[in-house]
């Protein structure tokens, strides 16, 4: 039987990859729900396409602009509540959770609580609640399989050993658009320069997250939720080629790596079609035009962001949702040219000091800490 998909976030760069690899191996795929927060258009075209049972438009205002052009057959929900439901059906069986930001913490809780298997795009899920993640798929039996690069790297360069035999992870980097820049070039830099991916492409928010290194920070906590290891287990090394996606380091000092071109169609449908492989459509690496591979410490000092992952990591309870709060309030600032560059980093760092760390928090007091953040970002901006 085919496998079923709902693919939460289905308009953006994951979700648009996603569906790259699920034409590749159809029949073996079937798209069985869609879902968009505010591209009714886009998600119009791919409902045309692939006839989904269930529609999810988050932003409910577009509802009636989506409706005209579904298919008979397809139901349309709206809303948070429709991420949710779709998230809950019964009818698809793998779900990629790959909406950005805290807007997709609900709708991941909701198919990890039904047991189903879900490809993790959206580091934030596990940086604001891997406190209720990770045991509630040990308790429900859900398949938490990582989508970011980094983390399928690791994931699968650990199938090598056993969990009690690794030693350490190294997280690569690219480094950004800001590699080779000095604290004072960052400071004033613009949004088309933040934008600017040297190597791979992605969304906005992703792609500003990689230039302050915020993102290389957020999956520190990530991988220390997924992974089950101490931040002390975690490091981060620079690797401009964007080739070696991770490695893991086991007690008897043997390094394995992942090594594959920058796209994001090889982790998803390694998640899509784990524990098998498949031939695939994504970029194969040519060795015959590879000369170097290049690895460099990273700056924390050009770089606060990634010692924050770090202490992140190590504080736990309702740090988690503060730091990626900040960070996505303070983006969303950057973008719409309200603060320079260097004020990104800066503002999550105020913004986490501020804030006492409750533990043990149950999912109403972290999403009660995600908006306290945003209000502390929002007052800032006012003084």
């Amino acid at each position: 039987m085919a496998k079923r998909v709902a693919i939460l976030g289905s308009t953006g760069s994951i979700g648009k990859s996603t569906l790259d690899v699920v034409r590749a191996l159809s029949p073996e795929l079937q798209v069985a729900g869609l879902a968009a927060g505010r591209r009714w258009r886009e998600l119009a075209e791919q409902c045309q396409e692939f006839r989904p049972a269930a529609v999810t438009i988050a932003n409910e205002s577009f509802s009636e602009d989506l409706r005209p052009f579904l298919q008979e057959g397809t139901e349309l929900l709206v809303g948070p509540k429709g991420l949710v439901e779709l998230a809950e059906r019964d009818d698809n069986d793998f779900v990629v959770a790959a909406i950005v930001g805290a807007a997709g913490l609900e709708s991941t809780i909701a198919a990890v609580a039904k047991g189903k298997t879900v490809g993790l795009a959206n580091k934030e899920a596990l940086v604001m609640a891997g406190s209720i993640l990770m045991p509630l798929a040990r308790r429900t039996g859900a398949n938490l399989l990582p989508i970011d690069s980094e983390h399928s790297a690791v994931f699968q360069s650990m199938a090598a050993g056993r969990r009690s035999e690794v030693h350490k992870i190294y997280l690569t980097a690219s480094g950004g658009p800001f590699r080779t820049w000095t604290a004072e070039q960052m400071a004033e830099a613009t949004l088309e320069d933040a934008l600017r991916h040297p190597t791979w492409k992605m969304g906005p928010k992703i792609t500003i997250d990689s230039a302050t290194m915020m993102n290389k920070a957020l999956e520190i906590v990530e991988a220390a939720w997924l992974f089950d290891l101490k931040p002390e287990s975690i490091e981060v090394v620079i690797h401009p080629e964007s080739i070696i996606h991770s490695m893991v380091e086991f007690c008897d000092g043997s390094v394995l790596a992942q090594l594959g071109s920058p796209d994001m169609r090889t982790p998803i449908q390694y998640a899509l079609t784990w524990p098998e492989r498949r031939v695939g459509c994504a970029r194969r690496l040519d060795f015959g035009t590879i000369r170097r591979l290049n690895f460099e410490p990273p700056d924390f000092d050009r770089f606060p962001a990634l010692a924050m992952g770090f202490e992140v990591a190590r504080a736990g309870g309702t740090a988690g949702a503060v730091f990626n709060a900040a960070n996505e309030a303070a983006v969303e600032a950057f973008q719409q040219r309200r603060i320079t560059f260097g004020k990104i980093v800066e503002l999550t760092r105020r913004v986490l000091d501020r804030h006492t760390v409750a533990s043990n928090p149950d999912l109403g007091t972290l999403l009660e800490a995600d908006q306290w953040a945003r209000r502390e970002v929002a007052e800032c901006l006012r003084r």
